[in-house]
């Protein structure tokens, strides 16, 4: 096997005294087309043009003598190191780092990153990545060729977002481009490119943040708020308990879409934004509507009204990962459930209705549950009772796919 394989970082600048000492050394170098280019190869070196990582690392691992990887920005930040660290290939890798396509980036944009989301965007990964554009308001992306800005832009339809797109940084042909999202699939971009999405005005914090991404100190502490963090009284589907048992059930996290069919006051899509999802909220009342994007503005999440009737509204939504299913009965959870998503929440007032509604997702293949869920409030001054509310909780979840 190889006996030393050291991953060198380039970032455009010049090679650092480490960097050139492992090049001059190196019997086998592996990189792009630009990077075995580089002058600092040896002309006696075997040369690897890499394309599967994996094949590259068995051609690597067979090798006999010192082995040098040149990789983009930082190798160790979504890059070849994880790759040639796998046990299989038994490597012992030592890394020269250079700046991270993502950290110059945000340099060349000037500004601020640490408050930031990134994500890589592959054609099998490119929906995610997407959804976390959708959910906050600064994501830097690292793309790759069938899932760069054009792609992006148009998954993005209906979501107004700013693209900051880096194309070739350090070489000779970087440039950065400022467009709107709608505007992205207009051109033609150059790769490797970073696009940083931006979502909201940028802001300077008053001493800045203490942990990467979205600080949850700036959120108010607990889940299924009551209903004056939500401006007043909710419907009948929006009960504290109701929401904390639907938020529980649908388990809606980062790199997921949720569709909230019925938002209301936009409590529950409010609570699935906050857990780091994408929403699209959707409602026929033009008063909900604007109850729901009050809410989100007061809570400071990002999330998409849609004004409309379930379930024609729905045809032209993108695939959602799961759905709570706030109003429309038996006729929007059987449209839903043809959309496939992984989990559905849906409420009934009836044992009559609940039965409708679960016998529908079973024949749609969902494994139901049903459970009959009553709250009580207490006056705590007198310990008297102030409000009872009962209704049926029925979940539907897809069965896991096998191998």
């Amino acid at each position: 096997m190889a006996d030393r394989v050291t991953v060198i970082g380039w970032d455009g600048s010049p090679l650092t005294a480490a960097a050139r000492s492992a090049l001059g050394a190196a019997t086998l170098v592996a990189g792009a087309a630009h990077h075995l280019a580089l002058p600092e190869v040896p002309a006696t070196a075997e040369r690897i043009r890499l394309g599967s990582l994996a094949l590259a690392a068995r051609r690597i691992a067979a090798h006999r003598g010192t082995a040098v990887v040149l990789a983009d920005g930082d190798p160790g930040f979504f890059g070849v190191v994880r790759t040639l660290r796998a046990p299989e290939f038994g490597l012992e890798v030592e890394v020269v780092p250079a700046v991270s396509a993502v950290a110059a980036a945000f340099a060349r944009a000037g500004m601020p990153w640490d408050d930031a989301q990134v994500v890589v965007a592959h054609p099998r990964t490119l929906r995610r990545a997407v959804n976390v554009c959708r959910a906050h308001t600064k994501v830097a992306v690292l793309t790759s060729p069938g899932a760069g800005p054009a792609e992006l832009g148009l998954l993005l339809e209906g979501v107004h977002r700013t693209f900051v797109i880096c194309e070739e940084l350090g070489t000779d042909r970087e440039q950065v481009t400022v467009v709107t999202s709608d505007k992205a699939a207009d051109h033609s971009w150059r790769d490797p490119n970073v696009v940083i999405v931006i979502g909201a005005p940028v802001t300077a914090a008053d001493g800045g943040g203490w942990i990467a991404g979205r600080d949850p100190g700036a959120e108010p502490r607990g889940w299924a708020l009551p209903a004056e963090a939500y401006g007043g009284a909710l419907g009948e589907g929006e009960t504290d308990l109701l929401r904390a048992a639907q938020l529980a059930r649908l388990g809606p996290r980062v790199g997921d879409l949720v569709w909230d069919i019925g938002s209301g006051s936009g409590a529950f899509a409010v609570e699935a934004a906050r857990c780091g999802a994408a929403v699209i909220a959707v409602d026929l009342d033009p008063d909900a509507c604007a109850r729901t994007t009050a809410a989100a503005r007061s809570f400071g999440v990002q999330l998409q009204v849609v004004r409309g009737a379930a379930p024609h509204i729905l045809e032209n939504l993108p695939e959602p990962d799961v759905v709570r299913v706030g109003g429309g009965g038996a006729a929007v959870v059987s449209a839903v459930a043809d959309r496939r998503p992984q989990g559905i929440v849906a409420h009934a007032a009836t044992r009559d209705e609940a039965e409708l509604v679960g016998r529908d997702l079973s024949e749609h293949g969902y494994e139901v549950e049903c459970a009959l869920l009553q709250s009580v409030e207490l006056d705590t001054r007198a310990w008297t009772e102030k409000e009872r509310s009962v209704a049926f909780l029925l979940s539907g979840r897809l069965p896991e796919r096998g191998p």
